[in-house]
């Protein structure tokens, strides 16, 4: 494990000891929390050559997500591949504003692997809601992470471009857009630029183009006491603020991620 954890440094991954651990677990089908129990004499050639690939793959910054399949979200793991966002723990706010207050019925603009939507139903018993995606791969992942949760029966998963193929009103409306601009992609780590879906990471323009989509389309999917929340970069809460306040929505809020940047806009309906 010391030579795969210089390797991973010396090829830029930002933790080589940690990657490398939980790829030898993985290789190793153990629980990373005993991989420091194996001893270099124990490890089948099998494993290593597993270990050895994945370890090449991981220094051309493949994420370890892909590698294993799955990544941690809010306390549950979801299937991930190259198809889907890989989720992240800034997501996590817009769960925590989410199940802030009551809802019955939540729609998820843009779901990916689901694990907005799957979160949103599995922290809420007897809520239902719909996933839309422009892509078919993601919806299939979707429905895959629904049923690995024991959601499925709650959630409907459909192919669209944002509300196209909607029906109906709900609660609550959610969305991690696209929201990197097309010149923010050079600077991105390359575990996003190269190994993501670029589909889901920018709108090949200014990044606010999904928001003024939801602004503007949003209130007539909501209920009289909605609420609509958007995923936002950490410099975009005054742009995105002011885009839902020029389509006239009523209370306007930006809300800060653990770390304190800006993270999420939350609106209501007017009146």
């Amino acid at each position: 494990m010391v030579a795969a954890m210089a390797r991973l440094r010396a090829a830029g991954v930002p933790d080589p000891a940690r990657d490398a651990r939980v790829l030898l677990a993985h290789a190793a089908k153990v629980d990373a929390a005993r991989v420091t129990l194996i001893a270099p004499e124990d490890i089948a050639p099998e494993i290593a050559e597993r270990y050895d690939n994945l370890i090449a793959l991981r220094a051309v910054r493949v994420p370890v997500s892909q590698l294993i399949g799955a990544r941690e979200f809010y306390g549950r793991s979801f299937d991930i591949s190259r198809d889907v966002l890989d989720p992240r723990p800034e997501t996590e706010a817009l769960i925590e504003v989410a199940l802030s207050e009551p809802f019955d019925r939540v729609l998820d603009l843009g779901t990916g692997s689901g694990c907005i939507l799957v979160t949103l139903l599995a922290e809420r018993a007897d809520a239902e809601g719909v996933g839309v995606d422009i892509s078919e791969a993601a919806c299939l992942h979707a429905s895959a992470n629904a049923a690995r949760h024991d959601v499925a029966g709650r959630a409907q998963i459909v192919q669209s471009d944002w509300f196209a193929d909607v029906e109906g009103r709900f609660d609550l409306i959610v969305s991690n857009p696209p929201y990197l601009a097309a010149a923010e992609m050079d600077e991105v780590q390359p575990e996003l630029r190269d190994h993501e879906p670029r589909l889901a990471l920018t709108d090949e323009g200014d990044g606010l183009t999904a928001y003024r989509v939801i602004a503007a389309e949003a209130q007539g999917y909501l209920n009289a006491q909605g609420r609509v929340m958007v995923e936002i970069g950490w410099k975009q809460g005054r742009s995105v603020s002011g885009i839902f306040t020029a389509q006239g929505w009523g209370e306007v809020a930006i809300l800060p991620d653990l770390g304190g940047r800006d993270r999420v806009v939350v609106a209501s309906k007017p009146g």
